[in-house]
């Protein structure tokens, strides 16, 4: 079997991965994080678009929660900033946000997201999303 250094990071690191949620919401951050504590993995955490391109930059996260309205970088523009950025773009991207239409749906994924949820979510739904992605 093939290892690649996400794979081998991710083993020595007893599975734990770095999750940066962006949401302006403190009760939507404070039940993701819950939710993603659970799952063993590390919070990071920032309160609009802007904090959390910057945050992305600095830390780079294993995946990105991205809610999208938000003051200062709504989500579409946090999202296609981290995706057109080479240091930030391997990152996956999931959108969680009330915008439940299908053209907001299209609108994120070609920001660069890599999948779109839509709020409220079952905590079963963030949880394989976010497996699914940290898995690939």
């Amino acid at each position: 079997m093939i290892y690649d250094k996400r794979h081998i990071h991710s083993l020595e690191d007893n599975d734990m991965a770095r999750i940066l949620i962006v949401d302006d919401s403190p009760s939507q951050l404070y039940g993701m994080q819950k939710v993603i504590e659970k799952m063993g993995h590390e919070v990071l955490t920032a309160t609009n678009g802007e904090e959390g391109v910057q945050v992305a930059k600095e830390q780079l996260p294993d995946l990105i929660l991205m809610d999208v309205v938000m003051p200062e970088l709504n989500g579409y523009q946090a999202t296609r900033k981290i995706s057109k950025d080479e240091r930030t773009s391997h990152i996956p991207v999931i959108m969680v946000t009330t915008k439940g239409l299908l053209t907001d749906k299209v609108w994120g994924m070609r920001q660069g997201a890599k999948e779109y949820l839509v709020k409220p979510v079952a905590d079963k739904d963030l949880i394989a999303a976010i497996n699914a992605n940290l898995d690939g």
